[in-house]
Order: C-alpha cells, then sequence, then structure tokens
C-alpha cells in the first residue's frame, strides 16, 4: 500500500476501484484532440490509450494521520447504491473496508471525513447499508465535514437544476442525509475555511460544484494540497483551462483550477487529485501562463 510522509504527516493512498479506460469524448467531450496530441508522449501509457481513445482514471481516497488523528479525505462510490445513470458505480461491491483493515484502520477509528464535494464517487463510504435496509454512517466515531455550498445544492427540497442532475439520482438521501441526521455532520460555509488541526486547512475551490473544496497540508517545511476534482487528467496541469462534463461553473472551475496550480507551485506543494492513477500525485511547476509537472510522487 502506498504511503508517503510529509512533515509530520503520513499519507496512505487506499484505491477502491483501480485505473480504468473512459471514453476521451465522454469526460472531456469539448476539449479539441489536439490538445491530447500535443500532450500524448508524457501522457501515455498511464494517463492515456491513444489507440482506443480513453483517458484512465481511478477510484481512489486519502488516509491521513495527523496529530494522533484519523482522517479520510473522500469515501469512494460505496455499496449497495441505486445508481440507474451510473452503470459502473450501480450494485457496486467492492472491498473497500478491507482496503482500509490492510492500513490498520476499522471505521471506528476514523475521527474526520473530509468530503472535498459532493459527488456520488466521493461521499459513497459515507454510509452503509444495514441488514433492515436502512443507511447509516459507516464511521461511527466521525465528524464529517461537507462544504454547506453543496449540501444546499445537491439537497432535492431545493429544487436546484443542475447539469449532473440525472447521474446524482439517490446520491443525497444515501450517502449526505443520513449522517446529518445522525448528528454527524458539521457543514463549512464557502467565504471561509476550516481548520481540521495545525496542519491541514480546507479552503473552497468553487465550480466544479457550487462547494468543491482542496484541502491544503502544512507541516514543518513540507506543504501539500489534496485537490479533489479539480483536475480528472494531468493534461489539466498543462492546459488548465480544459473542463470535464462533470464541471457545474465552467468559468468558476478554471479560475479555481489556475488559484490553486499557481499556489501549488509557488509553494512547492505535492498535488494530490482525486482521480490519477499511477504516481497518483506531483509537484507542478509554472510554464509560462500554463503549468507543467516537474517530479512525481515518491511513494513507499
Amino acid at each position: 500500500m502506498d504511503t508517503i510522509a510529509l512533515g509530520g504527516v503520513e499519507i496512505t493512498r487506499v484505491v477502491e476501484l483501480p485505473a480504468k479506460g473512459r471514453a476521451r469524448d465522454y469526460v472531456f467531450p469539448d476539449v479539441p484532440v489536439e490538445h491530447w496530441q500535443a500532450h500524448e508522449k508524457w501522457l501515455t501509457p498511464t494517463f492515456l490509450d491513444p489507440a482506443a481513445d480513453e483517458i484512465h482514471m481511478m477510484i481512489q481516497t486519502w488516509l491521513i494521520r495527523s496529530e494522533g488523528r484519523t482522517i479520510l479525505i473522500d469515501t469512494g462510490v460505496g455499496n449497495d447504491r441505486e445508481r440507474p445513470a451510473m452503470p459502473s458505480f450501480h450494485h457496486l461491491h467492492t472491498d473497500y473496508l478491507g482496503e482500509l483493515a490492510a492500513a490498520g484502520i476499522r471505521p471506528s477509528d476514523v475521527d474526520t471525513v473530509i468530503c472535498t464535494h459532493v459527488h456520488s464517487d466521493h461521499v459513497g463510504w459515507n454510509t452503509c447499508l444495514t441488514d433492515d435496509g436502512a443507511w447509516q454512517p459507516t464511521f461511527p466515531n466521525a465528524q464529517y465535514v461537507i462544504p454547506r455550498a453543496d449540501f444546499d445544492y445537491w439537497n432535492p427540497i431545493n429544487g436546484h437544476r443542475t447539469r449532473s442532475g440525472r447521474q446524482m439520482a439517490n446520491v443525497f438521501e444515501d450517502s449526505v442525509a443520513p449522517v446529518h441526521q445522525a448528528g454527524q455532520a458539521t457543514l463549512w460555509e464557502e467565504g471561509d475555511h476550516y481548520d481540521i488541526d495545525g496542519q491541514l486547512r480546507i479552503e473552497p475551490a468553487p465550480g466544479h460544484t457550487p462547494g468543491s473544496s482542496v484541502v491544503w497540508l502544512r507541516s514543518g517545511t513540507e506543504r501539500a494540497v489534496f485537490a479533489g476534482d479539480l483536475l480528472h487528467s494531468p493534461l489539466q496541469i498543462a492546459e488548465p483551462d480544459d473542463c470535464p462534463s462533470f464541471d457545474e461553473d465552467e468559468p468558476r472551475a478554471r479560475n479555481s483550477r489556475r488559484r490553486v496550480l499557481a499556489e501549488a507551485a509557488d509553494r512547492g506543494a505535492l498535488l494530490f487529485p482525486a482521480h490519477f492513477p499511477g504516481p497518483g500525485a506531483a509537484e507542478v511547476r509554472r510554464a509560462g501562463d500554463r503549468f507543467a509537472v516537474k517530479e512525481w510522487a515518491a511513494w513507499h
């Protein structure tokens, strides 16, 4: 299992679904094929399969040990979900809890769950299905930290018209509402930040969803940023204005992506997006008005 230490923080990569090819023109329908061709050499084969015209993505979460606390950043897809508009997530059965156990973590050990945003592949293991068909929090001792903007946006009672509405059917009801009803949800406001401890801070990065956020790590001289779905492919490091079909507000997503990439480059921060396969994380540098990979992460 991949682990890296940054200052006094230990980060473990917990994979729910390994790398899988997805049609390039489904994930990035509005991105010119010439952008992919220009970067094909370094994207292939880990992130791009030109012959199949597919990009490679995976579902993973980050297990953080910081200041004596056990923290999860995002919780994947989850099992037993009704996801009729997303066949690859429909009635899924993975051994995610077994992967956590392999890292030495029981559900009762988790102190904090950070949801970078509310999408089906980031909040699924927030809950699990009981024998009597009810959804209950998977991590009984955890506080679930959720951006209020996303809680309100995806709450069906508010009737928002959303870009990805069909794909989000049942997500709020089975993966968000139960932790709120159990009194385990902390909703933080977009205009502010939220400190998990002295080394981890959540900051807003809206656009992908209204409440999308990133988690900054500052420990000693080490810096990192857990970027959620700010990027879906390393192409977006080199082409930060390229948006996937999943961004609710593309102009805001572009602004957030450029801002966070610039801050990561200037701070020498290791960038941890949610869906990168292979090395999974990278240090980035400025390249004119764009960015480039300076060095990929070295796991142990």
